[in-house]
């Protein structure tokens, strides 16, 4: 039953071969690299805009009408 998670190939060379022989920056060597980097600059991108976003109304504040 445990088979699959206990008895797993033994990777680590075939990956530092990958890493080590590549020119690329470190954060573009592994496979799925250019995904999580994207994701992440997607994220904080989001983040940044609706921080300036909300900042910028604080600032405006409220109509005197209101």
């Amino acid at each position: 039953m445990l088979n699959s998670l206990v008895y797993k190939p033994n990777r680590v060379v075939e990956k530092q071969k990958l890493v080590q022989s590549s020119h690329a920056p470190i954060y573009y060597r592994l496979p799925r690299s250019k995904f999580y980097v994207g994701s992440y600059y997607a994220i904080f991108t989001v983040g940044m805009i609706s921080t300036a976003v909300g900042a910028y109304q604080l600032i405006k504040g409220k109509p005197a009408g209101e």
